[in-house]
């Protein structure tokens, strides 16, 4: 069996499986970008960024109300000791109880903790600024992963059109063999050209499922769910006017709308009120205070019941009589008993309220090199900012020059390919009348294939780079 019809066997089984296979549901890039913002990975952890800054705002905010604190304890006291009760030393042990209801508010601290608000609070606004950053991000990676999986289809047809040119040419030149019109050699080239032209073709096609796994993984989709691509003609994307994209009024419109230079304006503000809340944890800080407590102890007694005596308190003799002497008044006497649990919570029960200063005086320095970090971090933040203003700008005319270039090298392409193409059916005619060699004819045929190649990638690179473009203009992708 010919070497070429085994090729042509191999393609006609796989096209066959190809068929049996249901169809997937085609995706266009709209679908996939917003799957992508719901599901990538990156995405996802911005938004956890959010919700941490929304958690130091929360608790910014709530320390500016006073705190309280209550204590408990209970536990037995052994060995030398002073009574509770009499205030004397004793060894008897005894089992004590206490509770502290404890609380402070800051009156004056030179607006830290209003401060420290408002620089939590613009965190959070730039996080949210982050969030719309990393779905910028994942928005422009997933078009470029579309645009080369289309690229990769498109370079499937290629080769499928180039097979199926050279098994054309190698039919009519096997019927010349057999006529003896031309000489063996020349079909022996054509099988081993349409062999690599296979090749091509699988290798694209190769291509073009790695390209699908590269979209499944932006979108962190499952590599085995059943997966396909809608696949819009590139001449049918829209391309705004290279004239309406002049980097000058691009960057303007960017500097203004784009999330990372949000994100830095407002890292610039937060930073800046950081440096107000450094300087004022240096200076004095006045605060209420109040309590509340009360305790018990197992030796604590009270008067449970009293009795009146009139007892004589001695004797005497008055010539030789002998008399019992009475106190002037009577006096009571009393039984003690334990003291009951809540009647000493009760008596026991005390409050405390004031005033408090508290005044920095020296802490090693502590207070003061965060001040000076912090208006380090700042001047950081201020040159952050400066570095990806710069960069935008820079990547804004480098994307215009190259757009310009590409849309040069189309242009170039498109002719190249119209030559060739002549030239190529001008050898054909010649090789079918046995005026040319089958080296030159493939020879003509490659530098069409690789002109078409050459267009292909131009008008692809040229649709991206305008793309990108209109994505810097803050217009959004759109295929």
């Amino acid at each position: 069996m010919k070497l070429s019809s085994v090729i042509v066997a191999l393609l006609m089984v796989c096209s066959s499986a190809f068929a049996q296979t249901p169809p997937a549901e085609k995706w266009d890039l709209q679908k996939c970008v917003e799957y992508a913002m719901q599901n990538n990975i990156s995405v996802r952890q911005a938004d956890l960024q959010i919700r941490f800054a929304e958690l130091d705002l929360h608790q910014s905010k709530q320390s500016i109300y006073p705190n309280a604190n209550f204590s408990g304890n209970v536990g037995f006291s052994a060995g030398r000791n002073q009574d509770p009760t009499t205030f004397s030393l004793i060894t008897t042990g005894f089992i004590f109880n206490n509770y502290t209801l404890q609380t402070s508010v800051d009156l004056f601290n030179w607006f830290s903790k209003k401060n420290t608000i408002a620089a939590n609070d613009l965190t959070v606004k730039a996080r949210q600024e982050g969030l719309e950053k990393a779905k910028n991000d994942v928005a422009l990676n997933v078009a470029v992963a579309y645009l080369q999986a289309l690229l990769s289809r498109e370079q499937i047809t290629l080769a499928k059109s180039r097979v199926d040119q050279t098994k054309s040419q190698l039919e009519n030149t096997r019927k010349q063999v057999d006529a003896g019109k031309l000489p063996e050699l020349n079909a022996v080239n054509l099988e081993s050209v349409l062999a690599n032209d296979s090749s091509a073709l699988i290798t694209a096609q190769t291509s073009a499922s790695q390209a699908l796994l590269q979209m499944k993984a932006l979108l962190n989709m499952d590599a085995a769910l059943d997966f396909d691509l809608a696949t819009p003609p590139v001449d049918m994307i829209p391309v705004e006017a290279l004239g309406d994209l002049q980097p000058d009024a691009v960057y303007q419109l960017a500097i203004n709308s784009l999330p990372q230079q949000k994100v830095d304006i407002l890292n610039v503000m937060s930073a800046k009120k950081m440096v107000e809340v450094a300087k004022g944890s240096m200076y004095p800080t006045f605060s209420l205070f109040g309590s509340l407590g009360t305790s018990t102890n197992s030796r604590a007694t009270d008067i449970k019941s009293s009795t009146l005596l009139n007892a004589p308190i001695g004797n005497v003799t008055v010539n030789g009589t002998p008399y019992q002497v009475f106190p002037i008044n009577p006096f009571n006497v009393f039984t003690f008993g334990k003291t009951s649990y809540f009647k000493q919570i009760d008596q026991n029960f005390r409050q405390s309220v004031g005033l408090a200063l508290s005044v920095p005086i020296f802490n090693g320095s502590s207070l003061k090199t965060q001040w000076k970090r912090s208006k380090l971090q700042l001047k950081q933040t201020e040159l952050t900012k400066e570095q990806n203003s710069f960069t935008l700008k820079q990547d804004i005319y480098k994307a215009y020059n190259d757009a310009v270039a590409s849309l040069q090298s189309y242009n170039a392409n498109k002719k190249t390919v119209e030559f060739s193409a002549k030239a190529y059916d001008f050898a054909s005619k010649r090789y079918d009348l046995g005026l040319l060699s089958t080296y030159d004819l493939i020879t003509s045929q490659n530098t069409l294939q690789q002109a078409k190649i050459q267009l292909l990638y131009s008008q692809y690179d040229y649709v991206f780079k305008m793309k990108l473009l209109e994505f810097y203009k803050g217009q959004g992708l759109k295929l």
